[in-house]
């Protein structure tokens, strides 16, 4: 308990306007906010590893609304709102009143009754998630300020087109986790890469979530892969600066050999790019879903030009004594397993499968620790009141 009380403490002294906001972008935030996120997610593991309840709503909805495919994320999301009492809702559009016109302006309202947050993935569309998820927010605002709700529900970003901020946090929880303190992260070399995947519409939202968030801690973040699958120019720039501010740096290179040298984390990860996920989006709002497939083909015969890009055994022997931690959000390309050849060999990855396992283990405690900051004035407190309670999560627990 000891442990946990210092860390109640320390989360005590940390400055942020989390509280009646929206989490869209982990860039968007302050470093206190940041750190107060992910010591909260820690507070929050440890409190339940112990066996303790951390109930904090008597009522209240968690909604989520998955506009792509997901179960890490998914199923986080539940277990966060579980864990803190609120119930869950899934918006199904195909069975909701969208399919019929319902407007975003009207659906937002329409969830937002005695609802605590509303969790939104959106990442398939270039420039479309965030910009849908600032219109859930905007409708929420102008339906809380007419009085229609009776409180103004946190967005959380469970996935967008241009981050990914529940990944990047239990990221960092497992980087604080892995080598002793945040504070600890500084001066680590992390080479964030493209790798090969047979598939070919994969977001860009990792890589450039991880990119602007290691970057904040002093890290040496280096950002590889082939010509044409550069990422979104403000990403890029915002993890220069973060890198400039923080003491850190962050290149960016053509070889996966080169960013693997010395490393200290590997994350390799396939991407579409750029120019293909645009042109996704434009022809699917223009209607033109018959010339998709033409799409797909000549993606995937790019994305064929580059089936060396994949995590093996020797690329690994590059990295700093050759024991760097390989890192992934799943689910990975695992060739031999998944896939004819993918982002990384069956050798690697199974080494690193439990403790990926344990990386995304990280991700409920995150977003639970999303929904405390945003909808609870004083955390510490609450925490503090959960730690000392001692209630079991279930019987038999303690």
């Amino acid at each position: 308990m000891d442990s946990i009380l210092r860390k109640i403490d320390a989360l005590k002294s940390l400055r942020h306007d989390l509280f009646n906001h929206d989490v869209l972008q982990t860039r968007a935030l302050s470093d206190e906010a940041v750190r107060a996120i992910v010591l909260t997610a820690e507070i929050l593991e440890d409190i339940a590893r112990g066996g303790g309840s951390l109930r904090s709503f008597e009522s209240g909805l968690g909604v989520a609304m998955f506009r792509d495919h997901s179960t890490r994320t998914r199923y986080a999301f539940r277990s966060a709102c579980n864990l803190l009492g609120l119930a869950t809702e899934e918006l199904d559009e195909s069975t909701s009143q969208i399919a019929h016109g319902e407007t975003v302006r009207e659906t937002a309202a329409m969830v937002g009754f005695l609802t605590e947050v509303v969790g939104i993935r959106d990442d398939m569309f270039l420039g479309e998630g965030h910009k849908y998820m600032l219109e859930v927010s905007a409708s929420l605002d102008e339906s809380h300020r007419a009085g229609i709700l009776l409180q103004r529900p946190a967005v959380i970003n469970l996935q967008s087109d241009l981050d990914h901020p529940t990944q990047s946090l239990a990221d960092l929880g497992h980087l604080i986790g892995r080598f002793g303190g945040i504070d600890r992260l500084r001066g680590r070399k992390l080479a964030m890469t493209w790798a090969y995947s047979p598939s070919y519409g994969k977001p860009l939202s990792v890589p450039q979530g991880i990119i602007t968030l290691m970057t904040r801690f002093g890290m040496d973040v280096v950002l590889a892969h082939p010509p044409g699958y550069e990422l979104v120019d403000d990403t890029l720039s915002a993890a220069r600066g973060f890198a400039t501010t923080s003491g850190g740096s962050f290149t960016v290179v053509d070889s996966m050999a080169a960013a693997f040298d010395d490393a200290d984390i590997v994350y390799p990860k396939s991407w579409a790019p750029m120019a293909v996920m645009h042109e996704r989006t434009r022809l699917i709002r223009s209607g033109e879903r018959a010339k998709l497939a033409d799409l797909e083909r000549d993606a995937l015969a790019t994305n064929a030009r580059f089936t060396d890009w994949e995590c093996t055994e020797a690329l690994m022997t590059r990295t700093r004594d050759g024991e760097a931690l390989y890192m992934h959000c799943l689910p990975a390309d695992v060739t031999g397993v998944g896939c004819a050849a993918g982002e990384v060999s069956r050798g690697v990855f199974e080494r690193a499968r439990l403790d990926t396992y344990r990386e995304a283990g990280h991700k409920p405690f995150v977003i639970a620790a999303m929904i405390l900051t945003t909808r609870v004035n004083d955390v510490a407190e609450l925490l503090t009141r959960r730690l000392h309670e001692g209630r079991p999560r279930r019987d038999g627990a303690r």
